[in-house]
């Protein structure tokens, strides 16, 4: 996997060979087995996270479900303050915190097991890339992490799940700004009917939205 997030400035996982150019970061990533970094719901949080962080300024950056760390970092080198990644999984949680380390992010980032549950906000910028029925079950909860006027960047889901999911996170005053798709072609049909995936921008009324 390989993905630049700007100029000076790019993602990629350890077995991707690159030479930097002269001045240029590179975030170098071990990848976990569940969304690694090239999935297409990755790469998309990454794109959109590139546009958002350096355009928002936030003060502090949620990522639900680190699991490699990839959109913690992302948003840490992008200059987002206070990052904090959570996971469940002990696993994901050694990843995300040896990933932090091995990129000289240990002191921007902090990665803790747990889930949303256990966190207190507010945060003003917010990211999920979970499975569909993961986001359904943490819609409250991502409501309630939320600041005014706050931004959460949501993938994980396929384009036939998107009325069921936005009918979640409209109640608590979230609004649609942003919307990528990107196709990937297993050799079977996924189960849920669909090979497209989906990433969403929401938004929360209160403050200028930045244009993606």
């Amino acid at each position: 996997m390989f993905v630049r997030l700007g100029p000076d400035l790019c993602v990629r996982t350890r077995l991707r060979p690159y030479v930097p150019r002269r001045g240029e970061r590179v975030l170098v990533l071990q990848a976990p087995r569940v969304f690694p970094p090239g999935h297409p719901t990755t790469r998309m949080c990454l794109e959109f996270l590139a546009e958002l962080v350096p355009a928002l300024r936030p003060r502090a950056f949620l990522d639900l479900g680190t699991g490699s760390g990839v959109l913690a970092l992302a948003a840490a080198a992008l200059g987002a303050r206070e990052v904090l990644g959570v996971d469940p999984c002990p696993r994901a949680v050694s990843t995300a915190r040896a990933n932090s380390r091995r990129n000289g992010l240990e002191k921007a980032i902090r990665v803790v097991r747990g889930t949303a549950a256990c966190l207190r906000g507010p945060f003003p910028l917010l990211a999920a890339n979970l499975p569909f029925v993961v986001l359904c079950a943490e819609a409250g909860s991502l409501s309630r992490l939320a600041g005014p006027a706050a931004t959460l960047v949501l993938s994980g889901f396929r384009e036939v799940q998107e009325e069921e999911l936005l009918a979640r996170f409209q109640p608590a005053g979230w609004r649609l700004t942003a919307r990528r798709v990107r196709d990937d072609w297993p050799l079977v049909l996924p189960p849920e009917g669909s090979f497209t995936w989906v990433a969403w921008v929401l938004r929360r009324p209160g403050g200028e939205i930045p244009a993606l």
